[in-house]
């Protein structure tokens, strides 16, 4: 573990090499688990400022989830999280001509259209946030759906905070993302030290 002003990294950051295999995977993140994404404040706001915008590319089952119970719930632990269908899809989910899943946020903001790329939460997978009272835990979210993505990451040699630099950015801000390279480069620095 190491400790970046109030967030507590986990070394599987630096050390597991990953690489979304979008190809193979077909976005299946989005659609597989037992809950929906976890939220940050404000952002089941903007899901719903956006709304009218995305209803068009979401099935009639989602939008029927959605006017029932809202964009988010609470989920078992009492945490705030998309709505899903059938006990599993988020409800934003939306499928391009090839069966491939997308998120209709994200689709819509790389169309321009809108400026809210989809929750936090999301973008950072693999990685998962857990907030406490004084810090904030990084870690690495292990998923037997990602094994694409592992192999990927390690042909590319890319760590998992190189692969989520931008999310990762828009969490906790450049100077923090600094911090983080700078922990990279003296933990690389140290495993040098003891294979020498």
């Amino acid at each position: 573990m190491i400790q970046i002003e109030d967030k507590i990294v986990s070394q599987d950051i630096f050390d597991v090499l990953f690489s979304c295999d979008y190809e193979k995977c077909k976005g299946i993140c989005c659609v597989e688990g037992e809950s929906g994404a976890p939220l940050e404040g404000g952002e089941a706001q903007k899901l719903r400022e956006y709304l009218p915008l995305v209803k068009p590319l979401l099935s009639p089952t989602a939008i029927q989830i959605i006017e029932e119970q809202g964009v988010s719930y609470l989920d078992e632990d009492g945490d705030e999280v998309t709505s899903i269908v059938n006990g599993k899809d988020c409800v934003f989910t939306t499928y391009d001509q090839d069966g491939n899943c997308l998120c209709s946020y994200e689709k819509l903001y790389r169309d321009g259209v809108i400026d809210f790329i989809k929750p936090i939460s999301c973008q950072l997978y693999p990685i998962r946030l857990t907030r406490y009272k004084d810090f904030t835990a990084v870690n690495y979210h292990k998923w037997s759906v990602c094994k694409c993505a592992l192999k990927k990451g390690k042909k590319l040699g890319l760590p998992v905070y190189r692969f989520l630099k931008e999310p990762l950015i828009r969490a906790f801000g450049k100077e923090w993302y600094g911090y983080l390279e700078e922990a990279a480069d003296i933990l690389k620095q140290e495993q040098t030290l003891h294979t020498h």
